[in-house]
């Protein structure tokens, strides 16, 4: 199945607040949150000029990880799921079963998606990256199931305490 149809395929079964993983060909993953209407929230380039936008595609053909993990600095947004920027031979799918977490009940979810879309962060591949977002967001706990050499289903507590002190208190 190729790339597009596998768009299509997640589009038809994805739940809001179900976790969307692609799978690039390294081995590495990039996460988010799936929002409905065929879009997903994510950790995406903070603010692309043109000229950015030209150096991040020069990075991403000589390292193809993820050139916004390089530049370090990310925004949350909203973007559809067809339009966001993978490496050739990346794969897209629904892992909601990935982590040791509960899913958090659905209005607790779309209070943390609302509360931390359009914020920027600094990119740091440990301890605050797309994949400890998107565990937040649908968990309320942070975690990284793909560093070597740390531990599986661990919370990482700095990210998610970065994280909880950006959305407000019920």
């Amino acid at each position: 199945m190729d790339y597009k149809e596998q768009v299509e395929q997640v589009v038809s079964t994805a739940q809001f607040g179900d976790l969307i993983e692609f799978s690039y060909p390294i081995g590495y993953a990039h996460w988010g949150v799936y929002d409905g209407d065929g879009y997903v929230i994510h950790f995406a380039v903070a603010d692309e000029t043109q000229v950015m936008g030209t150096f991040r595609n020069c990075l991403q053909a000589i390292f193809p990880v993820c050139g916004d993990l390089l530049l370090g600095e990310t925004k949350i947004r909203r973007q559809l799921l067809s339009e966001v920027n993978v490496p050739k031979g990346a794969r897209v799918s629904v892992s909601n079963n990935q982590h040791a977490l509960e899913p958090s009940p659905v209005d607790e979810i779309r209070k943390r998606l609302d509360a931390l879309l359009d914020k920027e962060f600094t990119y740091k591949i440990f301890t605050h990256n797309c994949e400890h977002f998107a565990t937040f967001v649908r968990s309320g706990k942070a975690m990284c199931n793909q560093i070597p050499g740390k531990p599986k289903n661990k919370e990482c507590v700095e990210s998610t305490q970065l994280f909880s002190y950006l959305v407000p208190s019920s």
